[in-house]
């Protein structure tokens, strides 16, 4: 098994560049490599938690920080006003490629539904 730290561990770690939007203690956001919207951040624990599904109760306030990281950001990205959207995918059916719980804040162009 690999032991190395996740790629996300390393980006919040600071051994790995992002573009940075916001850090604190609990959360770091970056922007997307690969951006699906013109404005597309992704929002991460600093706790590494692989995925919702492996998700403790005691996580549940962390969580709650990630979506209110995810509200200021789309107000700061200018976003707030037409409407944004906020992803979370769980497993790998479902679009997660990093085992490490990420959100994804998109906005900036109109976002069909249903997604995918």
């Amino acid at each position: 098994m690999n032991m190395a730290p996740c790629l996300f561990c390393r980006i919040a770690g600071g051994e790995i560049s992002a573009d940075v939007v916001f850090s604190d203690e609990e959360v770091v956001a970056f922007r997307d490599i690969h951006p699906q919207a013109p404005s597309h951040v992704l929002i991460i624990p600093r706790k590494h938690i692989a995925s919702v599904t492996d998700l403790a109760d005691e996580d549940a306030e962390l969580m709650g920080r990630l979506f209110t990281v995810a509200r200021d950001l789309a107000r700061e990205e200018g976003i707030a006003g037409d409407g944004y959207r906020v992803v979370v995918n769980t497993g790998p059916g479902a679009g997660q490629s990093v085992f490490h719980v990420h959100m994804h804040l998109l906005g900036g162009r109109h976002l069909s539904w249903p997604p995918g």
